[in-house]
């Protein structure tokens, strides 16, 4: 079982012992992200993750990366629409060191002008080194379609313009107003001792006072026709995502839509793989993705395309899609979804990161942490029936999203009329 304790000023830490385990790894989550920001200060969470391993109070740039990676640790970061996490895999007998560093990085980042300015010069190389990822950027453009004028539609890096407006006044006050205990969860997974971990937790932060929890806008998803996309570059193939306005985080049908997920595209025995690559060779990549948020999802069919194929790739993934809201998937089918679900799940949980990782966004996102046994039971109580109505529920004509990328020329017109699921 899991150890939870919460400080008065709302910081909550979770941790979970692993006695076999020789590391440990530790996370300071925060509650904010991307869609936190104004259109003005959009990437400033993301510029700010940058900023906090340059250097702290106690801490040089220097220090932070050999104090970890000196005892053979690693340390990380990331920002997404929801999150901003830091994390250190180490030794166990170096994990209150690690939090000491990573919790100095979070509390009292250095924010010298010469690093925002050449961190800066590094985030516009970041900007456009994604633009000239095909298999990257197409995302990007799905995510206006979804969502369009609204944080979520906007890029987590920022823009230029953004970016170039950001500058140290505002990553002060960001990180002093965003950065508070009660939008914070501190995780660790391996070798250790909560109470231990608590009491170190209490002699950092206790004195940080309470604050109000960070906010964002609910989404607007007021969709009523199939929308397309096209970015016309001289790539050797097309690049397309495909993406459907999907279930929110906790919703009770969200483990009947992961199983949707395996069965249509998240290994090499799923349908999309067999159909689309296997039996035709329409595409070398080929597959399916979640992404989960507090009020909304999205469901998104990803591929890699022959340029000469496209509409025949098309026609046929939507001939799956339209498959599946239908007709009752097959018993083995089915079975091999759920073990999968399972196993994947219980593999990834021997890794301390992956664990750390787990019951940090949960705690962070829901104020929840679930046991294996508890997931494997609720995935078990998912029926047949309930894969067809969370696909008749996703799959919708009017709720058709698709970005491609690639030499297309003048094929809008056809790659629009395949947008239609039966």
């Amino acid at each position: 079982m899991y150890k939870r304790s919460k400080l008065g000023n709302g910081l909550r830490i979770i941790s979970k012992s692993l006695s076999q385990a020789k590391s440990v790894s530790l996370g300071i989550w925060i509650n904010i992200g991307g869609r936190y920001e104004s259109a003005s200060q959009k990437g400033i969470s993301h510029y700010l993750e940058h900023l906090l391993f340059k250097g702290s109070k106690k801490y040089s740039c220097r220090a932070i990366k050999e104090s970890i990676e000196g005892v053979g640790g690693t340390l990380n970061g990331f920002t997404s629409e929801e999150l901003t996490c830091y994390l250190v895999k180490i030794p166990s007998s170096y994990l209150i060191h690690a939090l000491d560093i990573l919790s100095d990085m979070v509390l009292h980042p250095s924010l010298n002008q010469a690093d925002i300015t050449k961190e800066r010069t590094v985030i516009l190389e970041e900007l456009k080194m994604y633009r000239d990822l095909p298999q990257n950027y197409v995302y990007e453009l799905l995510d206006e379609l979804l969502w369009p004028h609204q944080p979520l539609g906007l890029p987590i890096i920022g823009s230029v313009e953004s970016v170039n407006s950001i500058n140290r006044d505002s990553l002060k006050k960001y990180q002093a107003s965003r950065y508070t205990p009660a939008n914070i969860v501190i995780s660790a997974a391996g070798l250790l001792e909560h109470d231990l971990l608590v009491n170190k937790v209490s002699a950092i932060f206790s004195a940080q006072g309470k604050a109000k929890l960070n906010t964002f806008t609910a989404v607007k998803e007021s969709q009523e026709k199939p929308q397309l996309k096209i970015f016309h570059k001289d790539t050797e193939q097309t690049h397309m995502a495909l993406g459907f306005h999907a279930l929110k985080r906790d919703d009770p049908l969200r483990h009947a839509q992961a199983l949707l997920h395996i069965i249509l595209g998240a290994n090499m025995s799923s349908r999309l793989f067999n159909e689309v690559r296997e039996k035709r060779g329409l595409a070398y990549e080929i597959g399916t993705g979640i992404k989960r948020f507090a009020d909304t999802g999205e469901f998104l069919v990803h591929a890699g395309i022959d340029n000469r194929k496209v509409e025949d790739c098309l026609g046929l993934i939507f001939q799956e899609l339209g498959k599946v809201r239908k007709t009752i998937v097959r018993k083995d089918e089915f079975r091999r979804a759920k073990e999968f679900y399972s196993g994947q799940l219980s593999l990834a949980l021997e890794d301390t990161m992956e664990y750390m990782l787990w019951l940090g966004e949960s705690v962070a996102c829901l104020d929840k942490a679930y046991t294996l046994e508890q997931i494997i039971k609720e995935v078990n109580k998912v029926d047949i029936e309930d894969i067809r109505e969370v696909a008749a529920k996703i799959f919708n004509n009017k709720r058709i999203n698709s970005a491609l990328i690639g030499p297309l020329g003048k094929s809008e017109k056809n790659i629009y009329a395949k947008l239609n699921l039966g």
